[in-house]
C-alpha cells in the first residue's frame, strides 16, 4: 500500500501541474498577429515557458521579438524572444536593468503593432525598475519595512505599484497606441488581473493617496524622494476607463481551480471520492493543518476512501531559526495534529517547484511519519517550534523535489483518507 499511495500522491500533484503548464493552456488563447510587429514581454515564473510556446505556435513570416524575465533557474532556450533571469523574491540590479530595456522597447511600438504580455506569479519582483527619482535600494527598504510592520499583502502591493515605473498599468501607457493582449497564469486567490504580477498592463484601482495613507498608518520612515513621489498627483497610475486601455484585452488562462479539477479526476479514477476544499485557501499553515485534521477525522467515518484536495497560499509566522516553506510546515503540523495513529498519506507542494526559498517543492507524510521520526530521535514539536520542517522531512527522506516547473498557481495539497469499509460499518452496528 505504501508504494501505491506514494505513487498516487505524486500522480495527483503531477497532473495538477501539467494541467496549468504553458504548453497546455496557452495555445488556445494566442491572438491573431497584427499588421505590424509583435513585441512579447513576459514576467514571472512561467514567463520563459510561455515565451517558448509563443515561438512554437507563431505563424511564419510574422515579426516576433521580445523579452521574458524569470527567476534564476527557471529559464528555457528560445530563439527570437530573449529570456533573462533575475532575482526573486528580492529584486536585484539585473531585474531593474532588463525592466528598463522593456520600457525602451515598448515605447517604440506603433499603432499597427501589438504588445503580447505574458504574466505569472513572481512578475512583480522580477520587473524591478522603480519610478523616476527613486532608487532600487530605497524601494526595497520601504518594502522590507512594510513586510515587518504587519501590513497586509494588499496594502504592500498598493505601495509597490506606486513606487514602480511599470506596475499598476503604467506599461500599457508606454505601449499606447499599440494593441495590448494580456495572457496570465494566476497565483492569487481572487484571480484578479490587477493583482497578478502587480498588473503592469491593466488598470490600477488603487491610488497615490491610499499608498501614502498606508505609509502613515504603519509609520514607515521613507526617504524624501519617495515622499515627494507619493504626494505628487501627476504620478498617479492609470485607472479603469483610461484611454490607454482602449485596445487592451485580458485573459486569465490558468488558475488553481484548473489544477484541482485535474487532480480530482485522477483521484476519482483511483477509487477515491474527492472532497475539494477550493483553490483559494489562505491563512497560517499550522492553523489550516489543524482544521484539516478535523476533516480527516470526519472522513474516517465515511464509507470508502476520500481524497481531501485544496489549493491557495498559506503563510508561516517565523519565530525560529530553521528552514522550510509553508507546505512543509503545514504537513508537520498536520502529522502532529493527527497523532501517531494518523493513518493518512498526504502531500503539500508549491506548483512552481519551490516551497518558500528552499530547493524542494514540498514534502509528504505517511501513516508512520511520527513513528519513523521517533526511531531517529527526531522531536517533531521542536522542529515545528523552530520552523525547521525542511530538515525534519529531509532526515526522513520525504522531501518532494521536482525542480522548477515553470508554472505557478500556488500551493497544492492532498490528504488520502482510508474511510470506513462497508464491513467495518456493518460490524459497528452489531
Amino acid at each position: 500500500m505504501t508504494e501505491a499511495a506514494n505513487e498516487l500522491l505524486r500522480g495527483l500533484f503531477d497532473s495538477a501541474v501539467a494541467s496549468v503548464a504553458a504548453e497546455r493552456c496557452l495555445p488556445p488563447h494566442l491572438p491573431t498577429p497584427p499588421k505590424g510587429r509583435t513585441l512579447v514581454i513576459g514576467a514571472g515564473k512561467a514567463a520563459a515557458a510561455m515565451a517558448k510556446v509563443v515561438e512554437n505556435h507563431w505563424p511564419n513570416g510574422s515579426p516576433l521579438s521580445g523579452i521574458a524575465i524569470t527567476r534564476y533557474g527557471h529559464g528555457v532556450h528560445t530563439s527570437t524572444i530573449r529570456v533573462i533571469e533575475a532575482g526573486h523574491p528580492l529584486p536585484d540590479e539585473p531585474g531593474e536593468q532588463i525592466t528598463r530595456a522593456v520600457i525602451a522597447l515598448t515605447s517604440e511600438l506603433k499603432h499597427d503593432d501589438m504588445l503580447l504580455c505574458l504574466l505569472s506569479g513572481g512578475g512583480s519582483a522580477l520587473m524591478a525598475a522603480p519610478a523616476p527619482g527613486i532608487s532600487l535600494n530605497e524601494k526595497r527598504q520601504v518594502t522590507d519595512d512594510l513586510l515587518r510592520s504587519g501590513a497586509t499583502i494588499a496594502e504592500i502591493n498598493c505601495v509597490r505599484k506606486h513606487l514602480s515605473a511599470v506596475k499598476g498599468g503604467q506599461l500599457a501607457g508606454v505601449a499606447a497606441p499599440a494593441r495590448v493582449v494580456n495572457l496570465m497564469v494566476s497565483d492569487v486567490a481572487s484571480n484578479d488581473p490587477t493583482v497578478i504580477a502587480s498588473g503592469p498592463t491593466v488598470p490600477d484601482p488603487t491610488t497615490l493617496a491610499e499608498a501614502w495613507s498606508i505609509i502613515e498608518k504603519y509609520r514607515i520612515n521613507v526617504p524624501p524622494p519617495i515622499t515627494a513621489h507619493l504626494l505628487d498627483a501627476d504620478r498617479e497610475t492609470p485607472k479603469p476607463g483610461d484611454p490607454v486601455f482602449a485596445s487592451s484585452t485580458t485573459t486569465v488562462i490558468a488558475t488553481a481551480r484548473d489544477a484541482l479539477k485535474a487532480a480530482e479526476k485522477v483521484a476519482r479514477d483511483a477509487g477515491y471520492t474527492p472532497l475539494i476544499l477550493g483553490g483559494a485557501l489562505e491563512g497560517d499553515a499550522t492553523t489550516i493543518a489543524r482544521q484539516h485534521s478535523d476533516q480527516v477525522r470526519e472522513g474516517r467515518q465515511q464509507e470508502g476512501p476520500i481524497a481531501i484536495i485544496s489549493g491557495g497560499e498559506l503563510t508561516v509566522t517565523i519565530t525560529g531559526q530553521g528552514h522550510g516553506g509553508p507546505n512543509q510546515e503545514y504537513l508537520l503540523a498536520l502529522a502532529l495534529s493527527l497523532g501517531p495513529e494518523g493513518g493518512v498519506y498526504a502531500l503539500a507542494c508549491d506548483t512552481d517547484g519551490i516551497d518558500g526559498s528552499e530547493d524542494n517543492a514540498g514534502a509528504r507524510i505517511t501513516p508512520d511519519t511520527l513513528i519513523r521520526a521517533q526511531r531517529q530521535n527526531l522531536n517533531p514539536e521542536a522542529y515545528l517550534r523552530e520552523n525547521n520542517s525542511y530538515e525534519f522531512f529531509r532526515r526522513l527522506g520525504d522531501l518532494i523535489v521536482t525542480g522548477p516547473t515553470r508554472t505557478n498557481v500556488n500551493d497544492f495539497r492532498v490528504i488520502l483518507v482510508p474511510g470506513k469499509s462497508p464491513m467495518n460499518k456493518q460490524r459497528s452496528h452489531g
